[in-house]
């Protein structure tokens, strides 16, 4: 084992750092622009400024782009060409920040649609839409702390590939929000996508073409899942829904209290 950091080491930890940050301020500027808040240039509830049909084939064209991004580079086959090119372990950084820099690119460039699906101008009921709101975005990041939030931004990875050995991914495990569904992150933006006070065609636009996307690649990723986890992840399938949690008490593994690992 190394015992000296080198200067790739030193590009590497850069790397993925700047990845990082592509994820943080792709998250923090969607939370903006789905809530409309002036501190972002363009939200879903900015006034149009191109013709609908304009604005309309733009912003497809912008979701498609991310959707591509995010489908083939979260392949296999695709992350082992990227190995010929780059270290293993910036793999993931590689990901990540291509991501964030595609999710940043849509909100800079969105162009708004005119008009709005409903509005809901009594406070209390508004608040509560926020409320729900701010709710699905602390499930959405907090699921990426229930498992290695460091490992699923490539931050671990760029680590571990600086001299500390053979890289092991966590191991699989069903606790905290992964004990009730099997994709929280993916629940939490959905609420997140969905409640609001004000639904602009725009938004509306917005969120159901990433709803579509969503069920769409988890679909691909649940075959993945499969594919590496084998039976493990096929029991846990069985018991544990994808994106709603079930009533009544969770079903769990005899001799198990916190399976699979």
């Amino acid at each position: 084992m190394r015992s000296r950091f080198t200067l790739s080491d030193a590009a590497l930890a850069g790397y993925a750092g700047l990845g990082y940050l592509a994820f943080l301020a792709a998250t923090l500027w969607a939370a903006g622009f789905l809530a409309g808040l002036s501190i972002v240039p363009v939200t879903a509830a900015s006034p149009a400024r191109l013709p609908a049909w304009a604005a309309l084939l733009a912003d497809a064209g912008l979701l498609l782009l991310f959707a591509a991004q995010h489908t083939v580079m979260a392949r296999p086959g695709f992350k082992r060409r990227l190995a010929r090119l780059l270290p293993p372990a910036a793999e993931r950084s590689s990901y990540v920040l291509a991501a964030g820099l595609a999710l940043l690119l849509v909100f800079w460039q969105w162009q708004p649609l005119p008009g709005s699906v409903w509005r809901v101008r009594a406070g209390s009921w508004a608040d509560l839409l926020w409320a729900v709101y701010a709710a699905g975005w602390l499930i959405a990041v907090s699921a990426t702390f229930m498992i290695d939030h460091l490992d699923f931004l490539g931050i671990r990875q760029a680590r571990w590939g600086t001299g500390r050995g053979p890289y092991r991914p966590p191991s699989f495990s069903e606790r905290w929000l992964y004990a009730w569904v099997r994709h929280p992150m993916m629940t939490g933006l959905l609420i997140a996508f969905w409640a609001t006070p004000v639904m602009t065609v725009s938004h509306l636009f917005f969120a159901a073409a990433a709803t579509g996307y969503i069920a769409v690649g988890l679909r691909f990723e649940e075959r993945d899942l499969r594919r590496q986890l084998g039976p493990a992840y096929g029991d846990y399938a069985s018991r544990v829904p994808a994106l709603v949690p079930r009533p009544g008490p969770r079903q769990i593994p005899a001799g198990a209290a916190n399976p699979p690992a």
